[in-house]
């Protein structure tokens, strides 16, 4: 019998547990649909249902989920702010923890046109906080748009947290969006100083902050003072060194990474690292400097190999680059080239020296057959590297195609494409193959090949490949045969053969040929090119103006005043000139991708150049 009662004494409790959850569930339903049907009424603009239905459900938060900031934002288009007050007022006494409450009321304050009492609510939520509530509260004030008061709360959590770095990061991120770069810089120093792990992380803020000169300008004289004032940190040698790399100003970055090399003991790795990045950039003189550097401080070392070679390469790149290229030099560098190797040895890491002695050789002196037994001692060499050895095979093809053996020449190119499928070397040799297209006027195929490389990893050879690739496309639209392109894709392979007098008479027939052509310009631009490197640089100037004049060849017109100012500066002597027309560059193509090296060179012909 008590079995019986018990069990159905169980049946009523479940039952009765049941219709209790059942009926929480209702009021649940009933208030998730009155807080959709409030806000529907808001977002429609009825505000006075809105509030009605919020009020309602503010009186029941112990079932309803916090609705006060719709609600407040509600009575505030109301203008009903007397109400809104004592709501948040309210809000504020029971749940002091809660800190947004109170920027909510100061903007509420705002809204109401009273800003005095705005800021003193403000001021209090800022004075009675506690450290768990610093990022809360900042967030707050960012959301709202107040980030002079997130300045504040962030500020007050240092005072609170007795650390002048905390909250840098958050710090550095308001003063970017603000705009406030010397507070950027500050903060960035301020943060680094004791703590190199943080350099990644200032440098991109730093990068993404600073946008003038000025404010390179300002960096730069702050960390130099720093440098002078603690020699003994590190971080402000290091921080100038990627500051004057990013101006490109090698010679500035090669005095912090000496500096940095004999405190760091690298065996001269930073200045391997800056010297191989102003070759790149083709400033030889501070990569020539920095691999000059090595090689008499660090002889026992282990970069001194390479600094032999790179210090040869860099004199190559100089000279084959100061027009006209004297052959007297050439020879000089290729005695240069013979000592490494009789000091070295000819050994798999020297078989470069080799191979650049076989292109000065054939290029620069015309030994095509000289040029090309070396290249084949260096292909044959044992265990040199396959990149070495497929490097000299795209040499030895080039100097096929100077002999006029294009099948040869395309034969050695398609074995490197092969052999080394998606890397630079290979993209090369397909670049080469493309080319070779081009010069013999099959313009299909060489697209075909340029439309691939335009996704190749190497950005220089993606950029080759899509400017030849525009250079067709813009040339057979209209004239799909490519009649005049064919001429001007063989003037092209006289240059490549360095029949420099052949090619030039080659662009004066074919500008008095198609006069009007859309070619023009790339005619008059690659004269001009030709002009200078023959030495004749009148002549080259007053080509050039035929594009920088007329507003019709705008494409080449940034191109064609950077190398009227080039040849101002490093041909003519003429530095006021240069000045002038670099800065030219600089007001008149802000976009161009000159500009960097136009405004390293103002600076430096300027005088303000920091070394």
């Amino acid at each position: 019998m008590r079995l019986f009662s018990l069990r159905r004494f169980t049946k009523v409790g479940s039952a009765l547990v049941l219709c209790l959850g059942l009926g929480l569930h209702a009021v649940q339903a009933q208030d998730d649909g009155g807080i959709a049907l409030a806000r529907e009424y808001a977002r429609k603009g009825e505000n006075e249902k809105a509030a009605f239905l919020f009020g309602r459900l503010r009186s029941e938060e112990q079932a309803a989920p916090n609705v006060l900031p719709e609600y407040l934002t509600v009575l505030e288009n109301l203008k009903r702010y007397k109400e809104a007050e004592k709501l948040v007022k309210k809000a504020i006494r029971q749940r002091p923890e809660e800190p947004s409450y109170g920027v909510a009321l100061g903007s509420l304050y705002t809204t109401a046109g009273d800003a005095p009492a705005a800021t003193k609510q403000y001021e209090r939520v800022v004075s009675q906080l506690t450290a768990a509530q610093v990022a809360p509260v900042a967030t707050e004030f960012m959301r709202r748009n107040l980030p002079d008061w997130a300045e504040k709360t962030y500020l007050k959590g240092r005072i609170l947290t007795k650390d002048d770095t905390e909250y840098a990061p958050q710090l550095i991120q308001l003063y970017t969006q603000s705009g406030q770069t010397d507070k950027v810089m500050s903060e960035t120093l301020r943060l680094v100083q004791d703590d190199e792990q943080q350099l990644p992380f200032v440098r991109n803020m730093l990068q993404n902050s600073l946008r003038e000169d000025k404010d390179f300008d300002a960096l730069e004289k702050v960390l130099f003072a720093n440098v002078q004032k603690f020699p003994e940190r590190a971080v402000y040698s290091e921080l100038l060194l990627w500051l004057q790399t990013q101006r490109r100003d090698f010679t500035g970055a090669l005095v912090q990474a000496k500096a940095l090399d004999r405190r760091g003991r690298t065996d001269g790795a930073r200045v391997m690292e800056l010297a191989s990045i102003a070759q790149r950039n083709k400033d030889y003189e501070s990569a020539i400097a920095g691999f000059d550097y090595v090689t008499r401080e660090y002889r026992s070392g282990m970069y001194y190999r390479l600094a032999r070679q790179r210090l040869v390469q860099a004199r190559e790149e100089q000279v084959r680059s100061t027009y006209p290229v004297d052959p007297a030099k050439i020879r000089g560098l290729i005695g240069e080239y013979q000592q490494v190797l009789t000091e070295l040895g000819k050994t798999p890491e020297t078989a470069p020296v080799l191979r650049n002695m076989a292109a000065l050789y054939a290029f620069q002196l015309d030994e095509k057959d000289k040029a090309m037994t070396m290249l084949q001692e260096v292909i044959d060499l044992p265990r040199a590297s396959l990149d070495v050895v497929d490097e000299a095979k795209i040499n030895l093809a080039d100097i096929f195609l100077l002999r006029s053996e294009p099948w040869e020449a395309t034969l050695l190119y398609s074995q490197v494409e092969k052999s080394h499928k998606d890397s630079p070397v290979g993209y090369e040799a397909k670049l080469r193959n493309a080319r070779l297209s081009y010069y013999a006027g099959d313009f299909k195929l060489a697209k075909s090949h340029l439309d691939i490389l335009k996704e190749a990893t190497s950005r220089e050879i993606a950029n080759d490949a899509m400017q030849l690739s525009l250079l067709i496309t813009d040339n057979t639209a209209m004239d799909t045969s490519g009649v005049a392109l064919r001429d001007y894709s063989a003037v092209e392979l006289l240059v490549f053969q360095n029949k420099l007098p052949a090619a030039l008479k080659g662009l004066d027939n074919l500008l008095q040929k198609y006069p009007g052509h859309a070619l023009t310009d790339d005619a008059w631009y690659l004269k001009a090119q030709l002009q200078r490197r023959m030495g004749d640089y009148p002549a080259a100037l007053t080509t050039l103006e035929k594009i920088t004049a007329n507003p019709k060849y705008d494409v080449l017109s940034d191109d064609a005043l950077f190398l009227t100012a080039s040849i101002a500066e490093e041909n003519l002597q003429d530095r006021e000139k240069a000045k002038t027309l670099y800065n030219q560059l600089l007001v008149k193509y802000p976009g161009s991708i000159y500009t960097a090296e136009a405004r390293k060179r103002f600076r430096k012909l300027r005088g303000d150049a920091v070394n």
